[in-house]
């Protein structure tokens, strides 16, 4: 596709795309910032290549001449080319799974707890709070985390 880039184009300040990373989030990166010059299909084309480097920008390269017909064509055979780079998701089993270890201290631990929270989409919270309780080792303050857990499930437990 031959076209100009639009009068004022700045170089794109994005860390360029080598296959090893989530195309989708490349894509939504990428997007973002050709968008506040253009809409443009044919320079959204162009320009792509320039946020690419190692294998992704061989594969680009080595796509037959006219195979792309629109932007979205590219984004559909980029992102299935590099499908097996999107982040594997997690569910709420992997917390199931943790525990804290007998010399790791608290903070270290719910901060190994959270890290992975945060990445069970729509994790349930009691689920969370349950999986925690399981995960602490023994000690004061599982004791009184599964005490303040009582306290609170019989407030709201009819009589």
């Amino acid at each position: 596709m031959e076209t100009l880039l639009p009068q004022g184009w700045k170089p794109l300040h994005l860390d360029r795309y080598d296959g090893t990373t989530d195309p989708d989030e490349h894509i939504d990166l990428y997007m973002t910032q050709v968008n506040l010059y253009t809409n443009n299909d044919a320079i959204l084309c162009r320009v792509f290549l320039t946020s690419l480097n190692g294998a992704a920008l061989n594969w680009y390269t080595q796509l037959p001449a006219e195979s792309i017909d629109s932007f979205s064509t590219l984004v559909r055979r980029f992102t299935a080319q590099y499908a097996t780079s999107r982040p594997h998701h997690i569910t709420s089993d992997a917390l199931a799974s943790l525990r804290q270890n007998d010399d790791e201290p608290l903070r270290a631990f719910m901060e190994r707890f959270a890290a992975t929270s945060v990445k069970i989409r729509n994790l349930n919270p009691e689920v969370a709070l349950h999986a925690m309780l399981m995960a602490l080792k023994p000690g004061p303050f599982s004791t009184a985390y599964a005490m303040r857990l009582l306290t609170i499930w019989m407030s709201f437990t009819p009589e």
